[in-house]
């Protein structure tokens, strides 16, 4: 049973699409970052999990419950934390969470529901227009968990907030799902999702171009790793030793320094492990992978990946086969 699985959905409003033939699965127990920039279809997608709007075609299911036919079983299910959700500034934070809980009958605690987002007693009491930006967020957060739901759907819980209260949030998203919640998450924050997730669904124009765990992203579009190296002494044959690694595209040697572009976990091992045969001694190590931001740049200006995990158009990710041509340099110093 998938937490969330769409079939070709798609959403038209007039002329425009908004979401097109949207194929996706969500495991149980797993956060999936929704991925992409502002107008790219990530609210529309999240409103109708929730059937707040209708496909205009396909489908989508929810613990293998129709988002459409069976909303009043789903919503049982669910806490939802939405993009521009709205407190009564009058009334206290714990009158919020009570009101929740009544609404969905549930039996929760309000006070360890309170607590389990970090809002103290004291600041229970308050009233909820007196909040920051992030105890607002929190105090949602803490609404959206009444009932211990299996699914927190969440629409840019980071939206508006400075990095102490973004590390709050992921803070909150990784204990949840330590608990055995399901949590999917739109935002265009990339750092947020990098932070977090399990695996990411990258949108684009409507499109769902990507689907993969950002190691997954990174081998699949070639972004892989660089590996610095510091060395006790120069090693004169360390290109030719090194290019001949499955999983390496280039090396850079320069005096006791090499670098390597790794596109497989293996091949860093084995860059150093050929190194150290030479008899020379590592004094240093720095890898830097490609991050979230660089991967997502790749995707949206390439339209995304083909059946075959490639870049549409592209040939195969450099590194990626045994036959891939790879480039190497060598600065002699």
């Amino acid at each position: 049973m998938h937490a969330i699985s769409t079939h070709e959905l798609t959403k038209r409003f007039g002329d425009v699409t908004a979401v097109e033939g949207i194929d996706l699965a969500v495991e149980r127990g797993e956060v999936f970052g929704f991925l992409g920039p502002n107008g790219a279809g990530k609210s529309t997608t999240i409103d109708t999990l929730l059937d707040f709007v209708r496909p205009t075609d396909g489908r989508a299911e929810l613990f293998d419950l129709d988002a459409q036919a069976d909303a009043d079983r789903i919503s049982r299910r669910i806490g939802v934390l939405p993009d521009d959700f709205s407190l009564y500034d009058r009334l206290s934070g714990r009158r919020h969470v009570e009101f929740a809980i009544e609404t969905k009958r549930a039996d929760d605690d309000p006070t360890e529901i309170l607590d389990r987002v970090g809002i103290d007693p004291a600041d229970a009491d308050r009233p909820a227009g007196d909040y920051s930006k992030g105890m607002a967020q929190r105090l949602a957060m803490g609404m959206a968990l009444v009932g211990d739901p299996d699914l927190l759907i969440m629409d840019e819980p980071s939206s508006g907030l400075d990095p102490h209260g973004i590390r709050e949030m992921q803070e909150l998203v990784r204990a949840e799902a330590d608990n055995g919640t399901t949590v999917f998450f739109s935002s265009h924050i990339l750092e947020h999702v990098e932070a977090v997730c399990d695996r990411v669904g990258v949108l684009h124009e409507g499109d769902l171009v990507a689907v993969d765990t950002i190691d997954g992203l990174q081998e699949s579009l070639g972004g892989g790793a660089t590996v610095r190296v510091d060395l006790d002494r120069p090693v004169a044959d360390a290109v030719e030793r090194l290019s001949g690694i499955d999983g390496v595209s280039e090396v850079v040697a320069s005096g006791r320094s090499v670098q390597v572009t790794c596109h497989t976990a293996r091949a860093k091992a084995v860059v150093v492990l050929e190194l150290e045969g030479t008899g020379a001694t590592v004094e240093d190590l720095a890898v830097e992978t490609a991050s979230l931001e660089s991967l997502f740049t790749t995707l949206t200006e390439t339209g995304g990946l083909d059946a075959g995990g490639r870049r549409s158009g592209s040939s195969p990710p450099t590194g990626t086969t045994d036959d891939t041509r790879r480039r190497v340099t060598e600065v002699r110093s």
